[in-house]
């Protein structure tokens, strides 16, 4: 990781951390609906995908849904060509793509191929996903919902991801995070020149999290990328509000994964600390807290203090 300036974003006004008890459509999409009418230009697009070499292993685990999906995408104009693989894995499979002149990565989630056992643990207890049951179609078409939801909610709280650009039913399309060379690597790939102030960025975007009323639920050296200079959070699918029963349990284990990986770079932490910061300088349950730090007891002691909200000539 070469030398670079971290700067904190500023943070926007995120609403209360009250919207999990909203219901989540998980009802047919325009992609259940093309997949079913099976046009002659759907037909050809979906042979064509199929035949492509970067689809080819993945067909089988595909059904017609996820096709119209791509389909419906194209055709709004959010996908103009696809790409290669970036990663695959046991529940989802990212491609890049081109939207107009931008490289997007379009993230698959594959229904027929998981059990989604280890879903199951961020869904029980949140009242978003109670009726689903097991049925696997309406676990991904709110899971997909769910992460671009989170994404959407962790940057208007001034946490790095990638934007999310289009949800349809099992397919997310967001920001790509990478360069000519390859996507982004994560900060389990690369050498941090400067960990202490890496770990600053990353403690402060657990705060901002948390204080947004989310819990990252598996945030460790893996999901965290560096682009551009800046440190990015990826993966946050699985995030949960404060009010997830498991969300302390969640939080614990995330300052634990995060708090070991910077000691083991020499930084002098402990997840005993990093759990206290978070819960000393947040405010989750606090209708103001996000109100650009009207709240904010972080913001109010760095500006009693003179300093600025951003982090200063760091480098990792």
């Amino acid at each position: 990781m070469t030398e670079a300036e971290f700067g904190l974003l500023d943070t926007d006004e995120v609403e209360t951390p009250g919207d999990e008890w909203e219901e989540v459509d998980v009802s047919d999409t325009e992609a259940d609906r093309i997949a079913r009418k099976r046009d002659r230009e759907f037909s050809q697009f979906r042979e064509r995908i199929k035949d492509a070499d970067q689809f080819k292993v993945e067909a089988s685990v595909f059904d017609d849904a996820t096709y119209g999906a791509l389909y419906k995408l194209v055709q709004d104009g959010h996908i103009d060509a696809f790409g290669g693989p970036i990663s695959t894995g046991k529940e989802a499979n990212v491609y890049t793509a081109l939207s107009g002149e931008k490289e997007v990565a379009v993230k698959v989630y594959r229904i027929n191929a998981s059990d989604f056992k280890d879903m199951r643990g961020y869904l029980d207890g949140d009242p978003r996903f109670e009726g689903i049951g097991s049925d696997k179609k309406k676990v991904v078409t709110a899971w997909v919902r769910k992460e671009s939801s989170n994404l959407k909610r962790a940057r208007r709280a001034g946490v790095r991801t990638p934007e999310p650009i289009a949800v349809e039913r099992n397919v997310l399309v967001m920001e790509y995070l990478g360069t000519e060379e390859g996507r982004a690597r994560r900060l389990s790939e690369v050498h941090i020149e400067n960990p202490q102030m890496a770990f600053d960025v990353v403690k402060e975007y657990m705060r901002r999290l948390y204080d947004a009323g989310l819990v990252h639920g598996d945030l460790s050296e893996y999901n965290i990328v560096f682009h551009e200079g800046q440190l990015y959070i990826i993966d946050l699918g699985q995030a949960v509000t404060v009010y997830h029963p498991n969300a302390e349990e969640f939080l614990e284990r995330d300052c634990r994964n995060v708090a070991n990986f910077f000691a083991r770079q020499g930084v002098e932490t402990s997840p005993d600390d990093l759990l206290a910061y978070v819960r000393e300088y947040a405010t989750p349950r606090d209708n103001d807290d996000t109100d650009r730090g009207a709240d904010d007891d972080a913001v109010a002691a760095e500006r009693e203090d003179g300093e600025t909200d951003d982090v200063d000539d760091p480098a990792a």
